[in-house]
C-alpha cells in the first residue's frame, strides 16, 4: 500500500490528508499554524495522522505540500540580500521599472514607491556585449568581473542575479559569470536570468530572477530544516512543493526555482476543486477558499483554471506561470473595527490569525471578528473539529457587543453587519474574475471551501446568481486534498518575436520539439517514469505594436492541422471576448512556451450509501439562527450521517471535523452520490 500526504499550511490552521492510493481511503487531520515555524505545525499535524491510519511516517512514499514561506519572505521584506550584475549601461534597471504607477491622476504625487528587490549600491556592471542574435559583439572582461563581483562581496551580499541584456538569445557570457561568482562568492547562490526566463524584455526577466534570488536562502533554509524534520521522524518519502500553476516540483528544484511556488499555498484549493467537480460531473465553478486570513477565488472553465503569465505578490509582479486567483484580506479572523473618523463599520484586512485568533477560540483574543459574528448568529455551533474545540460563546457576544455599542445599534444587527460586509468583499473578488475577465457567472457553480468557505457559499451564490453553491466533502482540507492529487509539472520558454506572416507552422514545431525534450529530461531526472509524461504547449501572440500578448494552449498535432491561421483565428476570438473588439493589424508571435506533465493520480470519489432523501438519521439537535432580520428555528446534521440523495431544507448547519456548512432559509441542500452538498434556491 503506498500513502500520499497533502499539506496546506495556512496563517490560521495547518490542513493535512492522507491518501492510501489503492483503495482511495483517507484520513484528515487539522492543526493550529505555527508561524514562528511553520514546520513545528506540520509535524504535530504528521504525528496525529499516522496515528490515526495507524502507520509510521516511514510509510509515506510521497509529501506533498502547498506553502507560502516564499510569499511571505516578498510580503514581510524578509527576502536576502541580493546583489545584481548587468551589463555596462543598465545599472538603474530596477529603478527605472516599467515608470507604472497606480491609483488615480495623483498616484505619482501619493504613491510611495517600493524599494527595488535589489538596491543601486548592490547593483553592479560588466563589460561585455552579446547581440540580439547572439554573436559576441565584446568579449567578456573576467578581470572587470571578478572586480566587480569582490564589490558585493565587501557589500555582504547573502544571493547573486546575473541579467544581462541579450542573455535569453545566448546564456555563454552569463553561464560564465556564475561560475567566476562561484569562485569568488563560495556558498552564495546564483541566479541566471537564461536558466529563469529565457525571455525578452529585460526589466521583466530582470525582476524575475532578482526575486527568484532574494527568497531562495529563505526557502532553501525552510526545505532544508522540514527535510531533516521529516527524517528525524523517520520519513524518507519524495518531497515536493506546490507550484503557483498547480502543478508539483521536487523540493530540490524548488530551491533552486522559488519563483515558480510564490503562490503556492492558494494553487492547491483549485487543483482540489478540479478533482471534485470532476467526481460530481460539475465542470465551470467558481472557486471560494476561505481560510482565517484571507479569501482566495479562482475560475475554472470545462474543469481547466485559468493560468496568466504574471505572479503577483504585494506590490511585486513577476514573470511566472500562476493561476489566476485572486486574493482579498476578508476571512474567519477578519477584525472589524469601527474608525473613529467615519464611524462606519469595517471589516478587514487585519486579521487575529492563529495567534491570538478570534475571540471565540478562547485563546487570548479581543478583537471581534467574523468567526465571532458568525458564532453570535448560532451560525457556527458551539463544537468545532469533531467536538475537540470548544467555542466562547459569551466571549464573542461581548466582542461584538463592542461593535454594537458604537454603532448604535442592537448586538445581533451588528453581527450580520460584519457577515454582510464580509460576503460583499467575496463577491467583488468572484467579479474580477468572471465579470471583470468575459465571463458570466450565472453559467458557474460556485465551490465554498476552507475553514470558513461552506459558511459563506450560500449567501455569495446569492449575490452571484451562481448555482448550485457546494460544500465538498472534507472543505477544510481540500487545499491540502489538491496538493495530494495533483501531477507533476515543468515548463521552458523561449522568445521568437516574429510577425505570423513570416513564419510557418513547422517552424514552431521544430522549436516546441526541442522546448519538450528538455523539459521530459527534467521530469525524468525526478524520477517520473517516461511513459506517464505529456507535453503540452503555449504561444503567445499578440497585434503588431501591442504591449501585451496572449498565451494560447495548444498541441503540436493541431498546430501541424491548423497551421498558423488556425492559431491566429484562436487568439482573435479570445482577443475579442477579453476586450470586445480585434485589430486589423498584423499578428506577431512572441513567446513559446513547453510543459511537460507527469501522469495525474486517478483518484475516484467514495461513493456514499443510498438514503431516502429523508435526512433525520443525521439530525442531531434543534437550533436557531438569526437570518431575515430575525431568530429562526434550524437544524444541526452531523455530515457523517449524510446520505446520498438526502435533501436538507434550510435553514440549517452540517457539521464535520473540518469544516462548517450553512443552507439559508429559502434554500435546500441535496447530497449528491459522493457527498457533496449541491445547494439551490428551493
Amino acid at each position: 500500500m503506498g500513502y500520499r500526504l497533502g499539506v496546506d499550511v495556512g496563517g490560521t490552521f495547518t490542513d493535512l490528508l492522507l491518501l492510501e492510493t489503492q483503495s482511495g481511503s483517507f484520513w484528515r487531520h487539522k492543526t493550529p499554524s505555527t508561524p514562528h515555524d511553520s514546520s513545528e505545525g506540520i509535524l504535530n499535524g504528521v504525528g496525529a495522522i499516522c496515528a490515526a491510519a495507524g502507520i509510521t511516517a516511514a510509510q509515506i512514499e510521497t509529501f506533498l505540500h502547498g506553502t507560502t514561506v516564499a510569499t511571505n519572505a516578498v510580503l514581510e521584506g524578509k527576502g536576502a540580500r541580493v546583489g545584481l550584475v548587468t551589463t555596462e549601461g543598465y545599472r538603474h534597471i530596477m529603478q527605472i521599472a516599467r515608470s507604472f504607477v497606480p491609483g488615480g491622476l495623483a498616484g505619482w504625487i501619493i504613491w510611495p514607491k517600493p524599494q527595488p528587490l535589489a538596491a543601486l549600491e548592490d547593483t553592479v556592471t560588466v563589460k561585455g556585449r552579446i547581440d540580439a542574435e547572439g554573436n559576441e559583439v565584446r568579449p567578456l572582461d573576467e578581470a572587470d568581473v571578478r572586480a566587480q563581483l569582490g564589490l558585493l562581496r565587501a557589500n555582504g551580499v547573502e544571493a547573486v542575479t546575473v541579467s544581462l541584456i541579450n542573455a535569453y538569445v545566448s546564456g555563454a557570457h552569463e553561464a560564465r559569470i556564475g561560475e567566476i561568482a562561484a569562485e569568488v562568492l563560495p556558498g552564495v547562490p546564483v541566479s541566471l536570468s537564461h536558466e529563469v526566463l529565457p525571455e525578452m524584455q529585460e526589466y521583466e526577466r530582470t525582476l524575475t530572477t532578482v526575486a527568484n534570488a532574494a527568497v531562495r536562502p529563505v526557502v532553501g533554509r525552510y526545505v532544508a530544516n522540514l527535510r531533516d524534520r521529516l527524517a528525524n521522524e523517520g520519513m524518507a518519502g519524495k518531497l515536493s512543493l506546490l507550484r503557483s500553476d498547480g502543478g508539483l516540483m521536487s523540493a530540490d528544484k524548488a530551491g533552486e526555482h522559488p519563483v515558480n511556488i510564490l503562490m503556492s499555498g492558494p494553487a492547491g484549493g483549485v487543483t482540489g476543486a478540479i478533482w471534485v467537480g470532476r467526481n460530481a460531473g460539475i465542470r465551470n465553478i467558481l472557486t471560494l477558499d476561505v481560510g482565517g486570513t484571507s479569501t482566495d477565488v479562482a475560475l475554472i472553465e470545462n474543469l481547466e483554471p485559468r493560468r496568466q503569465r504574471t505572479t503577483e505578490v504585494g506590490h511585486l509582479s513577476v514573470r511566472a506561470s500562476a493561476l489566476d486567483v485572486k486574493t482579498v484580506g476578508a476571512g474567519g479572523g477578519s477584525i472589524a473595527y469601527v474608525p473613529e473618523l467615519t464611524r462606519a463599520l469595517r471589516v478587514g484586512p487585519q486579521s487575529a490569525g492563529a495567534v491570538p485568533g478570534p475571540v471565540a477560540y478562547g485563546k487570548g483574543g479581543t478583537a471581534p471578528t467574523v468567526t465571532d459574528a458568525n458564532v453570535v448568529l448560532g451560525y457556527l455551533p458551539e463544537n468545532l473539529l469533531g467536538g475537540t474545540f470548544k467555542l466562547d460563546r459569551e466571549g464573542a457576544k461581548a466582542a461584538v457587543q463592542t461593535i454594537a455599542d458604537a454603532l448604535g445599534i442592537d448586538l445581533m444587527a451588528a453581527a450580520r453587519g460584519i457577515i454582510d460586509i464580509v460576503n460583499e468583499n467575496m463577491f467583488g473578488a468572484l467579479r474580477m474574475i468572471s465579470v471583470q475577465q468575459g465571463y458570466d457567472p450565472r453559467d458557474f457553480a460556485v465551490m465554498g471551501f476552507g475553514g470558513a468557505g461552506p459558511l459563506h457559499v450560500n449567501a455569495v451564490a446569492r449575490l452571484m446568481g451562481s448555482w448550485p453553491a457546494i460544500s465538498p466533502v472534507s472543505p477544510g482540507v481540500l487545499c491540502a486534498l489538491g496538493d495530494a492529487t495533483t501531477r507533476m509539472r515543468t515548463e521552458t520558454a523561449r522568445s521568437f518575436s516574429r510577425l505570423a506572416s513570416q513564419t510557418q507552422a513547422s517552424d514552431l514545431t521544430a522549436i516546441l520539439a526541442e522546448m519538450a525534450a528538455q523539459t521530459r529530461a527534467e521530469l525524468l531526472a525526478d524520477g517520473v517514469p517516461e511513459d506517464e509524461i505529456t507535453s503540452e504547449f503555449e504561444v503567445d501572440v499578440r497585434y503588431a505594436g501591442q504591449a501585451f500578448e496572449v498565451p494560447l494552449t495548444i498541441t503540436a498535432d493541431v498546430l501541424e492541422a491548423d497551421g498558423i491561421a488556425g492559431l491566429l483565428a484562436r487568439f482573435d476570438e479570445e482577443h475579442k471576448r477579453l476586450f470586445t473588439f480585434n485589430m486589423d493589424t498584423p499578428h506577431e508571435i512572441v513567446n513559446l512556451r513547453a510543459v511537460a506533465l507527469g501522469r495525474a493520480l486517478d483518484l475516484p470519489a467514495a461513493p456514499l450509501p443510498q438514503g431516502d432523501g429523508n435526512p433525520i438519521a443525521a439530525k442531531l439537535r434543534d437550533h436557531e439562527v438569526w437570518m431575515e432580520g430575525r431568530l429562526q428555528p434550524a437544524v444541526i446534521y452531523d455530515r457523517a450521517k449524510l446520505r446520498a440523495g438526502d435533501v436538507i431544507p434550510g435553514p440549517a448547519i452540517v457539521c464535520e471535523m473540518d469544516s462548517t456548512t450553512l443552507i439559508e432559509s429559502g434554500c435546500t441542500g441535496t447530497v449528491d452520490a459522493v457527498g457533496n452538498i449541491l445547494i439551490n434556491l428551493a
